[in-house]
């Protein structure tokens, strides 16, 4: 495995967008990075897209590539075949989502044809799914309230962060991350465990400074040079609690596409930068099949 040292998190890179960002693969293609496991799978028929919609204003979603909510958007108009423009924000900008929407969040969807921007993504696509324009209304299913699933995400939280946040950075590719001031700004404030956000951040007073910087890139570079592999065994492990979960390789509750799914696929879906997990044959025909049908690619190409 590629060891990142503390002195590459500090350099910038000039490497482009690999072909994790080009047109997507049938579902059936090869995976090149991860490993399968043998499982059976449920059949269930697929969600039935409607036709392509092309306004002649494209909406916009303004996102983080890494972003969970972000993704659900881009998932959602997907899904719904709905042509958009993504502007990918760097992670430092401030300016942009500030004169926006007035403060440094996203996603953010404008609809520049109404001249209506508005944030929150569950509100987007509420909005976008009661919209006529944008395709039959109601297709995505409403969530089901689904205790198991939540359960299940935070089991994994610290297990996660531990492994996903250092290669978000590590890779720079993703293109939050294309120049280092986007770079240290995700450090700055994305605590690594056992770390929690008061002391990584602090309150803004002397008395609680929070932690120097180059404290925190030292964190952020050991680690990436850490041994995955007792983490992996764990995450592993839980990938196939998991697969007992999801109903099909089409969705994860009985009934169709639904919330549940728009939610735990964004959430499942950085999973990918992950190099040597083992997949659940089910699961990762449902990554699959929904990472085709939302046009959002997986991170399969620079799993670190």
């Amino acid at each position: 495995m590629k060891l990142f040292t503390f002195s590459a998190l500090l350099l910038s890179t000039t490497t482009t967008i690999t072909s994790a960002f080009s047109p997507l693969a049938t579902p059936t293609s090869p995976f090149k990075n991860n490993l399968v496991l043998s499982a059976s799978t449920t059949e269930a028929s697929p969600f039935v897209q409607g036709p392509r919609v092309v306004r002649e204003q494209l909406p916009i979603v303004y996102v983080y590539d890494h972003c969970p909510f972000c993704v659900r958007v881009r998932l959602a108009l997907g899904i719904k075949n709905v042509k958009h423009n993504i502007h990918f924000l760097q992670n430092d900008d401030v300016s942009t989502p500030t004169k926006l929407i007035g403060k440094k969040i996203a996603p953010i969807f404008a609809i520049p044809e109404d001249d209506f921007v508005m944030g929150e993504s569950l509100d987007i696509i509420a909005k976008v799914d009661s919209d006529e324009r944008f395709g039959t209304t109601g297709q995505i299913l409403p969530a089901t309230a689904r205790k198991d699933l939540k359960a299940w995400q935070k089991s994994v939280q610290t297990l996660l962060r531990t492994l996903q946040r250092p290669r978000y950075v590590a890779t720079g590719l993703l293109p939050e991350f294309q120049q280092l001031d986007g770079r240290h700004a995700f450090i700055k404030n994305h605590q690594l465990p056992p770390y929690e956000k008061p002391e990584w951040k602090g309150d803004g007073t002397d008395e609680n400074p929070g932690m120097p910087m180059e404290e925190k890139l030292k964190l952020y570079a050991e680690a990436m040079s850490k041994d995955p592999a007792p983490l992996l065994e764990d995450l592993n492990a839980k990938l196939i609690e998991l697969d007992d979960m999801i109903f099909c390789e089409h969705h994860c509750s009985e009934g169709g596409l639904s919330m549940d799914d728009v939610d735990l696929w964004s959430r499942l879906r950085s999973i990918t930068i992950i190099k040597g997990v083992q997949w659940p044959t089910k699961l990762r025909a449902y990554m699959d099949n929904l990472s085709a049908l939302g046009d959002v690619p997986l991170y399969d190409e620079m799993a670190l």
